[in-house]
């Protein structure tokens, strides 16, 4: 007999959700929204990248993500730019508007994840992150 309570689907993408709707909540005041969130964590971490790139490593259809970026260069957080070495691409580059918003959002999110795994002990945080790792790691394959 199925019951949703023993499944991880469901109960990942439960969490998720709730993780979703709290980071939200944090972030809001900022400006930010999750929707343009994972693009503003790899920018972040390398700037410049191309849309294709983006799409890649956000595994995020490329109609969802030109419709992402839209909305993020219509609210000042990026610039597309042509790729002076492939006229073909195109660069995504943060604003100045948008690097000052690292600190303070990743300090939001790192309050979020601290929120919810405040119910476990620090060797079940680290468990409960190890086994997500390699079930992420085990899909992208």
């Amino acid at each position: 007999m199925f019951r949703k309570e023993d499944s991880l689907g469901y109960l990942v993408n439960h969490m998720a959700r709730l993780m979703e709707h709290g980071l939200n909540r944090r972030i809001r005041p900022l400006g930010l929204t999750t929707g343009v969130f994972p693009v503003l964590l790899e920018l972040w971490e390398e700037d410049g990248l191309t849309q294709k790139q983006l799409v890649e490593r956000l595994d995020i259809e490329q109609p969802t993500m030109s419709n992402t970026l839209a909305r993020m260069e219509r609210d000042g957080l990026v610039q597309r730019r042509q790729d002076t070495g492939d006229l073909r691409s195109r660069r995504v580059w943060l604003t100045d508007t948008a690097t000052r918003l690292r600190e303070p959002a990743l300090a939001e999110a790192t309050a979020e994840n601290a929120s919810v795994l405040a119910a476990l002990t620090d060797a079940e945080q680290e468990h409960l992150l190890t086994l997500c790792r390699k079930i992420i790691g085990t899909k992208r394959r």
